[in-house]
């Protein structure tokens, strides 16, 4: 019998809150692209890394790095280049003469935020040095391994375009990012307000922490709590299977990025003041948590064929818990009883709670 999660009121409320005020400290900096900064908080708290990847000059760095500014934590930040060696991100072991033994000296990785700038710049063996820290958030040196202080996250940019004197990540490491995410041009709009807010100064310079990493940590736990039915669990393997059985797809999302799908659902759920997942917290999320793990077939590619239009297919053709399409429902505990409840008759409210489609029915 599993344990169904419970999370106060209270406490989505308190989520909320926070999550909202991190976003609107980073919109100072970065803006007219709050659903990105939304994606990008949502990963930070669903415990996962990010990857940005667009052009030059849109923001990618400055993205990273007001993220990591609005929060009261340790941040690196690690310029990748050529000659960049593993040894300068997990640290090295060296020769104290006045003790007479070997004295670690911790890389940049040891923080609760690194920025990895233009990743792909550096070589295949230095990139192989952030697989255990992104994977298992520890760091081994000389047979000796180390943990990594939470809450820890890393975000690497890179520019899709320029390939000259890049090493493009291999399948194993895009697999650890849990989002890929893009920011794309700002509006007309936006750019006036650009010019108006960043003419003079950058605005990240007057940027300051909203958050304690201790507060962070508590969001981490919250998340963690909210609920998660069987039939949203069920629809989640359903999109993943679904993109691995693909007549187009060469490589289909693998079995971690369903786990990621959960938590960055748990995340977006609390974010709007619930304590359940719904169907449409997971779709939302499909493109950024599954896209940089598919690999298109050589005869889809020639077609011109994008992820983005398999999802999108993937999404059309698997019934949604709850819809009109796929009206059914789940037992559920009422007191004592046992009961049947049916989408139509969920509406949410505290009156219905025992009755409500949170506690089950989706």
């Amino acid at each position: 019998m599993t344990t169904i999660e419970t999370v106060e009121r209270e406490q989505v409320a308190w989520f909320s809150h926070q999550f909202a005020t991190i976003g609107t400290n980073i919109e100072r900096v970065i803006q007219g692209k709050r659903s990105v900064i939304d994606l990008i908080v949502t990963c930070l708290i669903s415990e996962g890394h990010a990857l940005i990847e667009d052009v030059p000059g849109v923001g990618k760095t400055l993205l990273a790095k007001s993220l990591a500014r609005s929060i009261e934590s340790d941040f690196q930040r690690i310029q990748f280049t050529p000659d960049l060696l593993p040894s300068d991100i997990t640290g090295v072991s060296v020769w104290n003469r006045g003790s007479g033994e070997f004295e670690f000296k911790p890389g940049a990785i040891f923080a609760n935020i690194v920025v990895g700038d233009e990743i792909n710049r550096a070589s295949p063996k230095t990139q192989a040095a952030l697989l255990e820290a992104m994977e298992e958030r520890q760091v081994t040196v000389d047979g000796t391994t180390r943990p990594l202080p939470p809450p820890f996250m890393v975000v690497a940019t890179q520019n899709p375009l320029e390939h000259e004197g890049t090493y493009p990540l291999p399948e194993a490491q895009l697999d650890r990012f849990m989002m890929r995410l893009t920011i794309g041009y700002p509006s007309r709009e936006k750019g006036l307000e650009i010019l108006d807010t960043h003419g003079i100064r950058s605005m990240f310079e007057s940027l300051t922490p909203v958050i304690s990493d201790a507060d962070v940590m508590r969001m981490v736990e919250i998340a963690r709590q909210v609920h998660v039915s069987p039939a949203v669990k069920g629809y989640i393997i359903d999109v993943v299977e679904a993109t691995r059985h693909h007549d187009e797809v060469l490589l289909g999302a693998s079995p971690r990025s369903a786990l990621f799908l959960q938590r960055v659902g748990r995340t977006k759920a609390a974010s709007e003041g619930r304590d359940f997942v719904s169907p449409d917290d997971i779709k939302t999320v499909v493109e950024p948590v599954l896209a940089h793990r598919m690999a298109l077939r050589p005869e889809a590619q020639m077609r011109g064929t994008t992820i983005r239009e398999i999802l999108e297919s993937v999404l059309r053709q698997i019934p949604v818990p709850g819809s009109r399409t796929n009206r059914y429902c789940l037992p559920i505990v009422a007191g004592r009883r046992l009961v049947r409840v049916w989408p139509s008759s969920c509406c949410g409210s505290l009156s219905a709670r025992p009755n409500c489609w949170r506690r089950g029915c989706f």
